[in-house]
């Protein structure tokens, strides 16, 4: 009789799963009587990592083995400290938009690039807030030539796609499309093996929570990258709405980032020195600010800076053919209040508003020298609109700097005021043309306009009129390095109005429509859906508990006032709106001292609801 060679395999990530009850048998301290098993169920020994191909928001697809027996949180925590992304609360995965295949794409082998060799990280680790790099990348990476040119696929902005590559994509033609996109994510706290996720299958990693924390240009290469390329196909797909003047210089940006990207070193080794500088600096900073005493506070309201001089002021929903009529304005705390004049100022206001809580939304066009602010304002019967019109450019600066502070509580004493303004101010230089330099750029033939615009503009501009435009934004930017750059490109998507809003088709209850709820960081908003008008904001900081009830699918939230909505969710499950608001609210609950521990615990407590215990 001949005898087999005896293996050897290492058995070690194997475990057992319950196909019946969809459940691991992960304690193997139990017995099986323990667990509830009887004799008739079909329990399978299978590895707890299996390969599974992931599309980066940057178009690479990569193939790794992932965690099927953790929380989908966790198996997103050791993927992202593979790829070398700090913060991996901010992501998450889905399920990918279902491409019809055409038959002659059927030979088209697509580039995937294959690091199943390199398991990962285990998520049991915990994530460090300032990791270990050599040669400017995690070590790692540093292991081959076939890795390191991976981490350079991660770290580096991709080309500007050809317009035919735009045109194919799909793109959400309405809010009920981009809703659509809600019902993907996959449950945070089940496990890839219960959401019948198999081995091999495509998934999605995306910014889920559009709240960025301590971004570090040093730390956070991938994660800046790959953000970016997040940014830029929302911006190319419609997927969030932009003025033309925005487009076009989102388009300088696009283009500017491409040419430096070709031509800068991306991999900077680090300098010990300054390291310990920065650390030193950063936490004599959270030192300070955990010294500030009420003294301190009184002292800044006090010096806090003044605020007022003439406006005009629209109120469009009024029956009124009257248009913008002057008035003096003063600002005070979160509120603004005006009087027919300076002179009058001194005693009642014609009207205090409080801002508290509203939306803010800019209308500018610096060549027509048009500089509005728009204020959408909570009312018990909806939102109040009113229009603000500023002289010029620094008027605007401040008076919009101070709108959107008020809009998040915060007074004009606050130490942001100041780099608010600056944000805007760059913001406003970079939209003027600059006709002097623009005919010497105009002879660089190397642009391609149709690659670094919308669709809408392919059609609307041929690319000679497009070429032009393009340039003369790409005068103010191209300046900027690499890092700037991409901050920069960042930063200007991040102050568009729709920044940040995930949107879920509901069924309020007591109403007969479909209606959609737009969710940001900072708040809840009620959109009409035939007019796509907002109809009411709600804060999160203004909430004082919701639920959620499982067996008829509705979310039931509770603000203080006395105020209650109560709503059923159509386009994605329940489990994910409210994954959303508790996820957010576990971002604003991070802070700087905190940030080298990632409190698993708390994010799960808000995120979870009964089905994740």
């Amino acid at each position: 009789m001949r005898h087999l060679p005896e293996i050897k395999r290492d058995w070690s990530d194997h475990a057992l799963w319950w196909e019946q009850k969809q459940r691991w048998l992960l304690k193997t301290a139990w017995t099986l009587e323990k667990w509830e098993v009887h004799a008739d169920a079909r329990l399978i020994f299978m590895p707890q990592h299996k390969p599974v191909k992931l599309g980066l928001p940057n178009g690479i697809i990569l193939k790794l083995r992932a965690c099927f027996s953790n929380p989908v949180f966790q198996t997103v925590m050791g993927i992202c400290r593979m790829l070398g992304i700090r913060h991996p609360e901010e992501l998450s995965l889905l399920r990918p938009v279902e491409e019809k295949k055409k038959k002659k794409d059927k030979d088209l082998s697509e580039d995937i690039y294959d690091l199943t060799e390199k398991s990962t990280v285990s998520s049991t680790v915990p994530a460090v807030s300032r990791p270990c790099l050599y040669n400017g990348m995690p070590p790692h990476f540093a292991d081959s030539d076939k890795l390191e040119a991976v981490y350079k696929m991660l770290s580096v902005t991709q080309p500007p796609p050809p317009p035919e590559v735009i045109a194919k994509q799909y793109r959400p033609a309405s809010v009920v499309d981009k809703a659509h996109i809600n019902g993907r994510w996959l449950d945070s706290s089940r496990c890839l093996m219960q959401q019948d996720i198999k081995g091999n299958d495509r998934l999605w990693l995306r910014f889920k929570f559009f709240s960025f924390y301590d971004i570090d240009s040093k730390y956070d290469v991938v994660r800046v990258t790959q953000l970016y390329e997040q940014a830029r196909w929302a911006i190319l797909l419609e997927d969030i709405d932009c003025t033309e003047e925005e487009m076009m210089l989102f388009g300088a940006l696009q283009y500017h980032i491409s040419k430096v990207s070709q031509s800068e070193p991306q991999m900077l080794c680090s300098n010990a020195a300054l390291d310990d500088l920065e650390t030193a600096l950063q936490s004599l900073e959270v030192k300070m600010e955990g010294e500030s005493s009420s003294a301190s506070e009184l002292l800044k309201t006090m010096t806090a800076p003044d605020l007022n001089d003439y406006l005009k002021i629209f109120r469009p929903k009024k029956l009124t053919l009257k248009g913008y009529k002057q008035y003096w304005f003063k600002f005070q705390d979160t509120s603004i209040s005006y009087f027919k004049s300076k002179e009058e100022s001194i005693g009642e206001p014609i009207q205090q508003i409080n801002l508290k809580g509203c939306e803010v939304a800019p209308d500018v066009n610096v060549a027509a020298q048009k500089f509005l602010i728009k204020l959408l304002i909570p009312a018990p019967e909806g939102m109040n609109e009113v229009y603000l019109r500023c002289d010029n450019e620094q008027q605007y600066a401040e008076w919009m700097a101070a709108c959107r502070l008020a809009s998040k509580g915060k007074s004009l004493a606050d130490s942001t005021f100041q780099s608010e303004i600056d944000s805007i101010r760059s913001f406003l230089a970079m939209q003027k043309t600059n006709g002097s330099q623009g005919n010497a750029a105009a002879s660089d033939e190397s642009i391609n306009p149709h690659s670094l615009v919308s669709p809408r503009y392919h059609k609307k501009y041929k690319p000679k009129q497009l070429t032009p435009r393009i340039l003369d934004a790409y005068q103010n930017v191209n300046q900027l390095s690499l890092t700037d750059a991409l901050m920069r490109f960042l930063q200007i998507w991040q102050a568009l109005p729709d920044f940040g809003l995930s949107y879920v088709v509901v069924r309020f209850k007591g109403s007969r429509k479909d209606e959609v709820l737009g969710i940001a960081p900072n708040r809840l908003i009620r959109i009409d859906l035939s007019v796509g008008d907002v109809v009411k904001t709600w804060r999160y900081n203004n909430m004082k508990q919701w639920n959620v009830n499982w067996d008829i699918k509705q979310v039931a939230i509770e603000f203080e006032g006395n105020v209650n909505i109560a709503f059923s969710c159509l386009t994605a499950d329940c489990k994910i709106v409210h994954e959303y608001i508790g996820g957010y609210i576990f971002m604003s609950t991070r802070s700087r001292e905190k940030s080298d521990v990632l409190n698993e615990e708390l994010f799960h407590k808000l995120t979870g609801g009964h089905e994740a215990l």
